[in-house]
């Protein structure tokens, strides 16, 4: 056989060979290399770090008690019957060992624009407490708007909320010591001075978690002196 005859007949075997090697090296460069934990925990830990205070104290507000003295008829979002809220987020406040700063001068805008509002309104329902928390506690972070609320989601991300404060469709007493023991229980690292619950009365009205500027549990003694004396509150039902 010549050798030109000979080649002709492999042409088509090159040929089919040639398309294989080519959508093979196409799927490799499509594939993403895989996440490793490693990842995950640098991304998990790239916080913005603020300026000019101490620490932060992330106010969750219990939502039953003060749609109760505010809006019992379920007007706005956050009391809206059927909602079943529970603990929201009240705000993040930057905090010095000794008060706090607020309504700090700032370049920021004072108004916090609906873009970047609405995609807290799951932690904050409300445009007007976003923007009142940004003005009075935002602006003393040292923080953008938007780095701001990105850490007061990551603050909220870093908690884990036991079952006892769960919303309820009927009214739960607890001890305050129960509750800060199921928090400490649930969240590694965490301590029962880094928790401060309030109250209006006999009723729940906040639990405050202190976190130094890298969102790691901290004690802050006095938010703890400014906690609730009773021995133990009430959970008004979700309306």
């Amino acid at each position: 056989m010549t050798p030109l005859r000979t080649w002709r007949r492999l042409l088509p075997a090159l040929f089919v060979a040639a398309v294989l090697t080519g959508c093979s090296d196409q799927n490799t460069e499509k594939q993403a290399p895989a996440a490793t934990a490693s990842d995950s925990a640098k991304a998990t830990a790239a916080v913005p770090l603020g300026s000019g205070f101490d620490f932060y104290v992330l106010s969750l507000s219990w939502s039953p008690t003060w749609c109760g003295d505010n809006d019992p008829v379920g007007k706005s979002s956050q009391c809206e019957i059927g909602r079943n809220r529970g603990l929201i987020v009240h705000g993040l406040w930057p905090q010095n060992e000794k008060g706090y700063p607020d309504f700090c001068p700032t370049r920021q805008s004072d108004r916090v624009p609906s873009s970047l509002g609405r995609q807290y309104l799951d932690l904050i329902p409300s445009m007007g407490l976003i923007g009142h928390q940004w003005r009075k506690h935002g602006s003393c972070s040292g923080l953008s708007q938007d780095d701001y609320f990105a850490v007061t989601r990551a603050a909220w991300n870093r908690l884990t909320l036991p079952q006892e404060l769960s919303p309820s469709r009927r009214q739960t007493n607890l001890s305050v010591t129960a509750i800060e023991d199921a928090l400490v229980a649930k969240n590694p690292g965490m301590t029962k001075d880094a928790v401060a619950v309030t109250c209006e009365g006999d009723r729940l009205e906040e639990v405050r978690i202190c976190f130094d500027k890298s969102l790691n549990f901290r004690a802050c003694p006095e938010v703890n002196r400014q906690a609730c004396r009773k021995n133990g509150v009430s959970l008004p039902p979700a309306p």
